[in-house]
């Protein structure tokens, strides 16, 4: 019983070490290994050769297998490059576990000592994550000499032996378990490993052993598969292709596999050393005459799996890629993508808003409210993506960056419920009741809208670039349009006292219209905080440390304060121009970054 918990303990570790190194890597290049196969598309053998390196960084084929999936899923690389690069992937993991199957018992104290070292004393800087890295490729080699170990006993157990004894007649049984196994451990190279070691203490034949070398890489595509079960048409032909090739390699070897042991034998003498050759053997001539076939092959994936239609049209993510999670710096630019689709979405809904002030239009009406559902699908897409970051890992600046990405989604989100309750109050107030606004109204409406929308890109602008120079102008623009709100409320006022009929119809839907805009443009211009405030040039109060004392009551009178005054005048005829409609805003309202709605979180400023 001991032996097998020794056996068991040591395939945890060989399973436990991969990831560490596969983390450990990803982290810290993994930006570099995503650019390196997003640039390695011109021809197939350069496709092929980034695999190959890529495989031998991240020690997985199955992390390679979900890097170019997703590559695939987002439109970023062809199916028949992305194909090359899952060939090459898999003489990637062929070549590690040949390196890993030398004699180098000595390394694996040293690599874990100054592993640990460098990663609990510099844990966040790229020393402390190489330090990971050593630590798992420690792991690596000290699970094969406990692997080792433990199965020397076991080859003496009599019920060990008619165990594995049962594997000797079957070749696709033999071919099935070991896909099984890959499955279950997560990992073909370890599956590989473990088979070398069997076969080297004797509890297995060469014959099963390499059988079930054939079934392990047959069952590392299925392994991809199911993961990439989530993702679109694109992103799954990448790994259904590469799993037909390994099919098609297993149906031709299988029937010749009783000739194999003599060939492998003919290479190495000792079964562990025959057994990983072999497998490098096998995956190098596989993946080399399937390599001239990548272009039918992902004519056929094309054909098999065909892109369907979302059945409830609602717009879905693209950029949220799983498999960055474990590279912190790249998910913060996927939800970047993400975030910037969202401001995409309402700039259509502004347009789209302007459209129905304009045309009446209740079809439109109907398609802008319907592009809210969209922003709040992609709004919980990205906050529940960005929840599966691991804070502990992001360094000062990417945590800033994670809480800009948050705040920006939250108000992009708000944003598109105040553009979706302007529109119906459009439909209610003015469509409904075959109304118009005057045509100084309309232009009042059309000129903040076209500000608006300005300043929705330069804030969008300003998220991406962090440039400081247009956070500045953005802010500028932030205090002229709250200035121009003012002026046109004013101006409005004026129309009202002037007897204006469709001033009066409409007095309460332009008044509401014009204020939310001016909350709509606060939101917008909240990117601009977190880039004045890192430069120092953000002032924590508006308001002076001390007032000044005036005079008497005539010098305290300003500008503004007389404007206010002419405003609060007018209001007492608007209302009873207007008949007091019940919807009509206080004016005072509109001098400022008024409530919030019910039933909404307050927009992070």
């Amino acid at each position: 019983m001991l032996t097998l918990l020794n056996l068991l303990s040591g395939v945890a570790m060989l399973i436990w070490g991969t990831h560490i190194v596969r983390t450990g890597v990803l982290r810290v290049y993994g930006a570099d290994l995503r650019r390196i196969l997003s640039h390695s598309i011109s021809n197939r053998f350069l496709a092929f050769a980034a695999g190959v390196l890529v495989t031998g960084l991240v020690q997985s084929s199955n992390a390679t297998a979900l890097i170019v999936s997703s590559f695939g899923a987002q439109g970023l690389i062809a199916l028949a490059p992305a194909l090359a690069i899952m060939l090459g992937a898999d003489v990637g993991t062929a070549v590690m576990a040949r390196i890993l199957t030398f004699d180098l018992h000595w390394l694996s104290p040293l690599l874990i000592f100054f592993g640990v070292i460098f990663f609990l004393s510099r844990k966040q800087t790229r020393a402390g994550q190489l330090g990971r890295v050593s630590i798992g490729l420690g792991l690596i080699i000290l699970a094969l000499q406990l692997i080792v170990g433990a199965t020397t006993p076991m080859t003496e157990a009599a019920g060990v032996k008619v165990l594995f004894g049962s594997l000797t007649g079957d070749v696709m049984l033999d071919t099935l378990i070991g896909a099984l196994f890959a499955m279950v451990s997560y990992s073909s190279l370890a599956a590989v490993l473990l088979t070398a070691t069997l076969a080297s203490s004797g509890v297995i034949s060469l014959k099963v052993a390499l059988c079930l070398v054939i079934g392990a890489n047959l069952g590392s595509g299925m392994l991809a598969m199911l993961t990439s079960a989530g993702q679109n048409a694109a992103g799954r032909r990448v790994v259904f292709g590469s799993l037909i090739f390994k099919l098609i390699g297993c149906l031709i070897v299988l029937p010749f596999v009783d000739y194999a042991p003599m060939l492998v034998n003919w290479l190495s003498d000792a079964p562990a050393q025959a057994v990983v050759n072999f497998h490098v053997l096998y995956n190098l001539v596989r993946c080399l005459v399937c390599l001239a076939f990548t272009e039918p092959m992902a004519r056929l994936c094309v054909r098999l799996l065909a892109e369907k239609p979302e059945a409830d049209g609602v717009t879905r993510a693209r950029h949220l890629d799983e498999s960055a999670l474990e590279m912190p710096s790249v998910a913060l630019s996927n939800a970047t993508r993400e975030t910037l689709r969202m401001g995409d979405l309402i700039e259509q809904m502004l347009n789209g808003l302007l459209y129905v002030i304009k045309s009446n239009d209740v079809a439109r009406a109907r398609e802008t409210r319907r592009l809210d559902d969209d922003v709040d699908h992609l709004y919980t897409a990205v906050k529940m993506y960005l929840t599966r970051v691991s804070r502990e890992n992001l360094s000062e600046q990417d945590s800033r960056r994670w809480t800009d990405i948050i705040s920006l989604t939250i108000n992009l989100e708000h944003a598109g419920d105040i553009i979706e309750r302007m529109v119906v109050e459009v439909e209610e107030k003015k469509i409904s009741h075959k109304l118009s606004f005057s045509e100084a109204g309309l232009q009042e409406i059309c000129d903040m809208h076209a500000r608006l929308v300005t300043n929705l890109q330069l804030g969008l602008s300003v998220f991406l670039n962090t440039d400081l120079r247009s956070a500045q102008r953005l802010m500028a623009e932030k205090e002229s349009f709250r200035d121009l709100e003012r002026a046109y409320s004013y101006t409005h006022l004026n129309r009202l006292a002037g007897q204006s009929v469709q001033s009066i119809e409409t007095s309460s839907l332009h008044l509401d219209i014009i204020s939310d805009m001016k909350r709509l443009n606060s939101l917008f211009c909240s990117t601009a905080y977190p880039v004045l405030d890192d430069a120092g040039a953000l002032r924590k109060s508006r308001m002076r440390d001390k007032p000044k004392e005036a005079k008497d009551n005539k010098d305290m009178k300003t500008p503004k304060e007389t404007k206010a005054s002419k405003l609060a005048a007018f209001a007492d005829v608007a209302t009873a121009a207007a008949g007091a409609a019940p919807d009509s805003r206080d004016d005072n309202e509109s001098s400022h970054d008024g409530p919030e709605p019910a039933g909404h979180p307050h927009p992070v400023r």
